[in-house]
């Protein structure tokens, strides 16, 4: 599979939130650089952060765009994700299904066919802005 071919398998296992799909692309040791936050490393680190995600909000990925290094160790991603906010998460706001609109850009790193590194980025103000 190419790098691309497993940063597309990855988006539409987010999309159908198959969590195990998603995980399974994942290096046992990924690096999961947090948006705003540190970095968390290894696949049951990934999974928890997956269900606290899943249990806050509810996102889809659309006009993904997939962008590639030659060699296929790298890859990058821009789209928009659309979201509803579904319980209060930690200091944010409160919870009341308000829906937001982000454009996202992730980094990755690929080695033997599996991602070792993923770093989302997002306006985190506008984020806030969309749900007070």
């Amino acid at each position: 599979m190419t790098a691309e071919e497993t940063i597309r398998r990855y988006y539409a296992a987010f999309n159908a939130r198959d969590w195990a799909g998603m995980t399974a692309l994942l290096t046992e040791d990924v690096a999961h650089d947090v948006c705003q936050g540190g970095r968390e490393t290894g696949r049951a680190a990934f999974a928890k952060f997956l269900a606290h995600m899943d249990r806050c909000y509810r996102e889809t990925v659309r006009d993904l765009v997939v962008m590639t290094a030659a060699d296929g160790a790298r890859a990058a991603a821009e789209f928009e994700l659309d979201g509803e906010y579904l319980a209060t998460d930690g200091p944010h706001p409160p919870a009341r299904g308000q829906r937001y609109t982000l454009r996202v850009g992730a980094f990755f790193d690929l080695a033997d066919g599996k991602i070792a590194r993923v770093s989302n980025h997002y306006n985190v103000k506008a984020w806030l802005d969309q749900v007070r």
